[in-house]
Protein backbone atom coordinates (compact mmCIF):
# COMPACT_ATOMS: atom_id res chain seq x y z
CA UNK A 1 0.00 0.00 0.00
CA UNK A 2 1.43 3.38 -0.98
CA UNK A 3 1.53 6.15 1.58
CA UNK A 4 -0.82 9.09 1.58
CA UNK A 5 0.47 12.65 1.28
CA UNK A 6 -1.29 15.67 2.78
CA UNK A 7 -1.03 19.01 1.00
CA UNK A 8 -2.95 22.29 0.78
CA UNK A 9 -5.88 22.23 -1.62
CA UNK A 10 -5.80 24.35 -4.75
CA UNK A 11 -8.70 25.63 -6.82
CA UNK A 12 -7.60 23.23 -9.58
CA UNK A 13 -8.45 20.36 -7.17
CA UNK A 14 -12.11 21.36 -7.02
CA UNK A 15 -13.39 18.84 -9.57
CA UNK A 16 -11.71 15.91 -7.80
CA UNK A 17 -12.82 17.10 -4.35
CA UNK A 18 -16.36 17.59 -5.65
CA UNK A 19 -16.40 14.02 -6.98
CA UNK A 20 -15.80 12.77 -3.42
CA UNK A 21 -18.38 15.13 -1.92
CA UNK A 22 -20.96 14.39 -4.62
CA UNK A 23 -21.06 10.74 -3.58
CA UNK A 24 -22.05 11.73 -0.04
CA UNK A 25 -24.70 14.19 -1.25
CA UNK A 26 -26.32 11.68 -3.61
CA UNK A 27 -26.02 8.45 -1.61
CA UNK A 28 -25.85 9.31 2.10
CA UNK A 29 -27.31 11.47 4.84
CA UNK A 30 -23.79 12.38 5.96
CA UNK A 31 -24.30 15.61 4.02
CA UNK A 32 -27.69 17.22 4.46
CA UNK A 33 -27.49 18.84 1.02
CA UNK A 34 -29.97 17.43 -1.50
CA UNK A 35 -28.21 18.50 -4.70
CA UNK A 36 -24.54 18.28 -5.66
CA UNK A 37 -23.18 21.83 -6.01
CA UNK A 38 -22.00 22.99 -9.41
CA UNK A 39 -18.27 23.08 -10.00
CA UNK A 40 -18.32 26.89 -10.01
CA UNK A 41 -20.19 27.00 -6.70
CA UNK A 42 -17.79 24.47 -5.18
CA UNK A 43 -14.76 26.44 -6.41
CA UNK A 44 -16.25 29.49 -4.70
CA UNK A 45 -16.60 27.57 -1.44
CA UNK A 46 -12.96 26.49 -1.61
CA UNK A 47 -11.75 30.04 -2.36
CA UNK A 48 -13.78 31.44 0.54
CA UNK A 49 -12.29 28.88 2.92
CA UNK A 50 -8.72 29.38 1.72
CA UNK A 51 -8.98 33.12 2.41
CA UNK A 52 -8.73 32.44 6.15
CA UNK A 53 -8.59 28.73 6.97
CA UNK A 54 -6.66 25.63 5.93
CA UNK A 55 -8.17 23.35 3.29
CA UNK A 56 -6.18 20.13 2.87
CA UNK A 57 -6.30 17.17 0.51
CA UNK A 58 -4.99 13.65 0.93
CA UNK A 59 -3.29 12.24 -2.16
CA UNK A 60 -2.49 8.56 -2.76
CA UNK A 61 -0.87 7.43 -6.02
CA UNK A 62 -1.52 10.85 -7.57
CA UNK A 63 -5.26 10.76 -6.79
CA UNK A 64 -7.13 12.89 -4.25
CA UNK A 65 -8.70 10.41 -1.83
CA UNK A 66 -9.93 12.74 0.90
CA UNK A 67 -10.08 16.28 2.16
CA UNK A 68 -10.65 18.37 5.25
CA UNK A 69 -11.17 22.04 5.87
CA UNK A 70 -11.93 24.46 8.67
CA UNK A 71 -14.46 27.22 8.72
CA UNK A 72 -15.84 29.90 10.97
CA UNK A 73 -17.79 28.74 13.98
CA UNK A 74 -20.98 30.84 14.11
CA UNK A 75 -19.34 33.76 12.27
CA UNK A 76 -19.10 36.42 14.99
CA UNK A 77 -15.85 38.01 16.23
CA UNK A 78 -16.08 36.55 19.74
CA UNK A 79 -15.99 33.05 18.23
CA UNK A 80 -12.81 33.67 16.21
CA UNK A 81 -10.80 31.33 18.44
CA UNK A 82 -13.03 28.42 17.45
CA UNK A 83 -13.36 26.62 14.12
CA UNK A 84 -15.72 24.06 12.62
CA UNK A 85 -14.12 21.09 10.86
CA UNK A 86 -15.35 19.07 7.91
CA UNK A 87 -13.83 15.87 6.53
CA UNK A 88 -14.72 13.54 3.65
CA UNK A 89 -12.90 10.49 2.33
CA UNK A 90 -13.51 8.51 -0.84
CA UNK A 91 -15.43 5.38 0.26
CA UNK A 92 -12.51 3.03 -0.51
CA UNK A 93 -10.16 5.14 1.63
CA UNK A 94 -11.91 4.58 4.95
CA UNK A 95 -10.05 2.79 7.76
CA UNK A 96 -6.62 3.35 6.20
CA UNK A 97 -5.43 6.11 8.56
CA UNK A 98 -6.11 8.88 6.06
CA UNK A 99 -8.78 10.61 8.14
CA UNK A 100 -6.50 10.61 11.17
CA UNK A 101 -3.61 12.04 9.15
CA UNK A 102 -5.83 14.78 7.68
CA UNK A 103 -7.20 15.76 11.09
CA UNK A 104 -3.83 15.70 12.83
CA UNK A 105 -2.40 17.97 10.13
CA UNK A 106 -5.27 20.47 10.14
CA UNK A 107 -5.37 20.51 13.94
CA UNK A 108 -1.70 21.52 14.05
CA UNK A 109 -2.26 24.26 11.47
CA UNK A 110 -5.27 25.60 13.38
CA UNK A 111 -3.42 25.56 16.71
CA UNK A 112 -0.59 27.52 15.05
CA UNK A 113 -3.21 30.10 13.96
CA UNK A 114 -4.39 30.53 17.56
CA UNK A 115 -7.54 28.42 17.35
CA UNK A 116 -8.45 26.95 20.75
CA UNK A 117 -11.66 24.99 20.14
CA UNK A 118 -12.67 22.66 17.30
CA UNK A 119 -16.25 21.71 16.50
CA UNK A 120 -17.82 19.11 14.24
CA UNK A 121 -21.47 19.10 13.17
CA UNK A 122 -22.42 15.49 12.42
CA UNK A 123 -25.57 13.83 11.10
CA UNK A 124 -26.85 11.29 13.62
CA UNK A 125 -29.37 8.57 12.77
CA UNK A 126 -32.29 7.77 15.04
CA UNK A 127 -31.32 4.19 14.13
CA UNK A 128 -28.45 3.36 11.78
CA UNK A 129 -29.64 2.79 8.23
CA UNK A 130 -28.29 2.45 4.70
CA UNK A 131 -27.79 6.24 4.47
CA UNK A 132 -26.21 7.06 7.82
CA UNK A 133 -24.28 5.23 10.53
CA UNK A 134 -22.54 6.49 13.64
CA UNK A 135 -19.08 6.00 12.10
CA UNK A 136 -18.36 9.74 11.97
CA UNK A 137 -19.24 10.16 15.64
CA UNK A 138 -16.99 7.21 16.51
CA UNK A 139 -14.14 8.62 14.40
CA UNK A 140 -14.39 12.01 16.07
CA UNK A 141 -14.50 10.42 19.54
CA UNK A 142 -11.38 8.44 18.61
CA UNK A 143 -9.73 11.74 17.63
CA UNK A 144 -10.48 13.24 21.06
CA UNK A 145 -13.78 15.02 20.43
CA UNK A 146 -16.61 14.82 22.94
CA UNK A 147 -20.32 15.05 22.19
CA UNK A 148 -21.68 18.33 23.53
CA UNK A 149 -25.16 18.56 22.04
CA UNK A 150 -27.94 16.94 20.04
CA UNK A 151 -30.53 18.62 17.85
CA UNK A 152 -33.41 16.20 17.43
CA UNK A 153 -34.98 15.41 14.05
CA UNK A 154 -33.65 18.61 12.49
CA UNK A 155 -32.58 17.11 9.15
CA UNK A 156 -34.85 15.39 6.64
CA UNK A 157 -33.41 13.41 3.75
CA UNK A 158 -34.37 10.23 1.88
CA UNK A 159 -37.83 10.29 3.45
CA UNK A 160 -36.67 10.12 7.06
CA UNK A 161 -35.64 12.36 9.93
CA UNK A 162 -32.12 12.59 11.29
CA UNK A 163 -30.65 14.17 14.38
CA UNK A 164 -27.58 16.36 14.29
CA UNK A 165 -24.91 16.31 16.96
CA UNK A 166 -22.14 18.73 17.86
CA UNK A 167 -18.78 17.44 19.01
CA UNK A 168 -15.99 19.55 20.51
CA UNK A 169 -12.25 19.27 21.05
CA UNK A 170 -10.19 21.75 23.02
CA UNK A 171 -6.75 22.19 21.43
CA UNK A 172 -5.39 25.32 23.10
CA UNK A 173 -5.08 27.19 26.36
CA UNK A 174 -7.76 29.72 27.23
CA UNK A 175 -5.97 32.79 28.56
CA UNK A 176 -7.55 35.33 30.87
CA UNK A 177 -9.45 38.31 29.51
CA UNK A 178 -6.57 40.78 29.69
CA UNK A 179 -4.31 38.42 27.72
CA UNK A 180 -6.90 38.00 24.94
CA UNK A 181 -7.91 41.66 24.63
CA UNK A 182 -5.34 42.52 21.99
CA UNK A 183 -5.15 39.11 20.35
CA UNK A 184 -6.42 38.14 16.93
CA UNK A 185 -6.52 34.81 15.20
CA UNK A 186 -4.20 34.79 12.21
CA UNK A 187 -5.27 33.61 8.77
CA UNK A 188 -3.48 30.55 7.48
CA UNK A 189 -0.63 31.41 5.14
CA UNK A 190 0.94 28.66 3.03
Amino acid sequence: MSSVQIRPAEISDAENILAIYGYYVEHTAISFEYDVPTLAEFQGRIMKTLAKYPYLVAVRDGKIVGYTYAGAFVGRAAYDWSAELTIYLSPEEKRRGTGRKLYETIETKLADMGIRNLYACIGDPLAEDEYLTRNSEKFHAHMGFIKVGTFHKCGYKFGRWYNMIWMEKIIGEHESDHQMASGKVESVQE
